[in-house]
């Protein structure tokens, strides 16, 4: 792979507050164009690394460039190639979308004639003249990720851009974070929930207790870790289709394989569909915990 294409690169960073190490020897990297997932349950280190990724904390120790640049010696450098969305909602609820994309084109000297570029990015026009405080908790985040977005950034960073919102405003954000990518952006986000990495993201990495333990595209994850399983529509000799059963069997498990053949055999099997494990599944078998 061409290094210029990587666009996050981060070796060994690791950060304590007071005597608690928080994030622990973190390396990753993302490409031009990729999603990029950082996944783990809540107090895993997410948000800490996604921090000093973006010169808002100075690491203990490591290293890290983003679009090229030290996150800690060129911060301001960097601040001009990246957007960044955090979980908190900070915009003026009385103002419309675009009053508030307005406002911070005159805070950063950024042309007014973006506004409405960066409206069509995440598909919210529409709705540009509407005050804030009418929208949905989607919709509010699709203002901050244009907001984000006004400078033109090289990489976008987005953390937990899903928590809290129901799944059809969680939809909207995602197809948002679709759409960036289509234009070639590169984005790192950080989520608890494994089936919208599973969704979203190129590749991702687990992290818990601060520690990065596993990196790899979520197909590659599922298949060296994931157990595979079948579920098996059962029905009893003489019954009808309303006694129908399912019973879900381990591939990889002696004891359920010898079940299949008993019902095989005695002809109670009506119908068997294979299931892939689910990223959360993958998760817990490497990491012991829950993702949330």
């Amino acid at each position: 792979m061409d290094t210029r294409d990587i666009m996050i690169e981060a070796r060994e960073l690791s950060r304590t507050f007071g005597k608690k190490q928080v994030v622990d020897g973190v390396s990753l990297s993302a490409r031009r164009g990729e999603i990029f997932g950082l996944l783990g349950p809540n107090g895993a280190g997410k948000t800490t690394t996604i921090r000093m990724l973006t010169g808002q904390i100075e690491p203990s120790g490591g290293s890290a460039r983003v679009a090229g640049y030290d996150v800690v010696h060129q911060r301001r450098e960097l601040k001009q190639v990246i957007g960044v969305v955090f979980e908190e909602q900070n915009l003026y609820e009385r103002l419309s979308a675009r009053l508030n994309l307005e406002v911070s084109c005159w805070l950063y000297d950024l042309p007014k004639t973006r506004v409405n570029e960066v409206l069509d990015l995440v598909r919210l026009r529409d709705r540009a003249k509407d005050p804030v405080r009418t929208f949905s908790n989607g919709m509010k985040q699709r203002v901050m990720i244009a907001r984000a977005l006004l400078h033109r950034p090289r990489v976008l960073f987005l953390d937990e851009p899903s928590r809290g919102l129901d799944p059809i405003t969680a939809r909207e954000v995602r197809q948002a974070v679709r759409d960036l990518c289509q234009e070639g952006m590169t984005i790192l986000m950080t989520t608890h929930l494994m089936e919208e990495a599973d969704q979203l993201c190129h590749r991702v990495a687990f992290i818990n207790n601060g520690h990065i333990v596993a990196n790899d595209t979520p197909r590659n994850l599922k298949l060296a870790h994931g157990e595979p399983t079948l579920t098996v529509t059962l029905s009893q000799t003489g019954q009808d289709e309303q006694s129908l059963q399912e019973q879900e069997l381990s591939l990889n498990n002696s004891t359920d394989q010898a079940q299949l053949e008993a019902w095989m055999r005695e002809g109670l099997v009506r119908a068997i569909h294979s299931n892939e494990a689910s990223l959360e599944d993958v998760f817990i078998q490497i990491a012991g915990v829950r993702p949330a």
